[in-house]
């Protein structure tokens, strides 16, 4: 058990405390399918699936994985997870990444209430909330409840950027139209897709306590516990907006490395220049060190990358999507004989292309072939933002 003194630094009281305490007549007398993985955890690093388990009123009857697994151990993407048993808590893990993706009729049999609890990142191509919004429609064909425990979107709820997902482009990594950063809890996303996008699942969210849209996640009080593999610390989610854009590339997103997502490179670059380069642009808040590194799997294993680190030096004024754009565009200038788009299959897609469907559509992709305007691209998301605050703002808890 950790300290009292960690325990007093808690400011944001999470969704499964009040769902164990205030609101227990929710789940008490339930056989509950609970949907989680490692940083499914309290203030004192309880996990859920032991607090449930532990609770006399309340039957632990499965356990559902998203990407990466209950236990988060499968590192590299696009990886699918067996289905297993969990030996200490004597129920099935079922996997919602692997030849099914949504609880199927066998996988709740026995089950008469779904439980989401799950750490979101704030941004669009996060499959977490697509397997949330997979059990949703689940539940909603068997009738039966669900009920999502809210957490901190970790880089906050104040913000939106970037273009507006379009429906021809719509896959595991996109299910609805939002923007790349979206600014929302997921709680209040499950609320949008249940009810802006018509799931219509029996659908319960429980609201977190003490938590402000301004708040990144180590304003909370609440412990990082790594959500994904390549999410390591809070520094890699808050440029995950923008970065994710380069697993549509050719070029290291950093996988492989201890730094995924602000470490970007490839062979061919030279990290000096790139960086100076990237520095000159004078974007807020970020600074672009160079960098070599070498990733010990994906893209270019064993291989020197030349590129750049971001360091986001103010992250109230960091664009991360923007910045991304930019970036591609720099390495692009780079060389352009070697720059190149990665290549189908990519998260169950086997034809659309990678850096579409992570785009939401084709216009970046069209947009670098033709050596056509940036800045115009980037101005071209303002309808798009604006359009989705709208959109977002009946659901919205905080």
């Amino acid at each position: 058990m950790p300290s009292s003194a960690v325990v007093a630094r808690q400011i944001v009281t999470p969704g499964i405390d009040r769902l164990l305490t205030t609101e227990r007549h929710l789940i008490e007398g339930r056989r509950v399918g609970l949907v989680c993985n490692p940083a499914s955890v309290d203030a004192r690093f309880q996990h859920t699936a032991d607090r449930l388990f532990e609770d006399p009123d309340i039957t632990l009857a499965a356990l559902f994985g998203p990407q990466h697994g209950f236990r988060s151990d499968l590192q590299d993407n696009m990886v699918e997870t067996p289905h297993g048993r969990d030996c200490k808590r004597q129920v099935p893990i079922f996997s919602l990444y692997s030849e099914t993706r949504e609880p199927t009729s066998d996988m709740l049999r026995g089950v008469d209430l779904l439980l989401v609890d799950l750490q979101d990142v704030g941004t669009r191509v996060y499959t977490f909330v697509y397997t949330m919004a997979n059990c949703m429609r689940a539940a909603a064909r068997r009738r039966i409840p669900i009920v999502v425990c809210d957490r901190p979107n970790p880089i906050g709820g104040d913000r939106v950027e970037g273009a507006m997902l379009h429906e021809a482009w719509t896959s595991f990594v996109g299910q609805f139209p939002i923007p790349m950063r979206h600014g929302m809890t997921v709680g209040e996303l499950a609320r949008l897709f249940n009810e802006a996008f018509g799931i219509g699942a029996d659908l319960e969210v429980i609201a977190l306590d003490g938590w402000h849209r301004s708040m990144y996640h180590d304003e909370t009080g609440l412990p990082w516990v790594i959500p994904s593999p390549n999410l390591p610390t809070l520094d890699s989610a808050i440029v995950y907006p923008g970065a994710v854009l380069f697993e549509g590339t050719m070029l290291s997103e950093g996988r492989g490395t201890t730094r995924p997502f602000e470490l970007i490179g490839a062979p061919w670059i030279d990290g000096e220049r790139l960086a100076a380069a990237m520095n000159a642009r004078g974007l807020p808040g970020v600074h672009f060190r160079p960098v070599f590194f070498e990733p010990t799997f994906q893209k270019h294993a064993r291989q020197t990358c030349g590129g750049c680190q971001l360091h986001v030096v103010d992250r109230q004024a960091f664009v991360p999507v923007r910045t991304a754009v930019e970036l591609i565009d720099e390495f692009r200038r780079s060389n352009p004989q070697k720059f190149a788009w990665r290549q189908p299959p990519y998260e169950y897609e086997q034809e659309k292309e990678p850096i579409d469907i992570l785009y939401g559509s084709d216009r970046l992709r069209e947009v670098f072939d033709a050596d056509g305007d940036v800045e115009a691209l980037v101005e071209s998301w303002r309808a798009d933002e604006e359009a989705f605050r709208q959109t977002r703002e009946p659901f919205l808890l905080y």
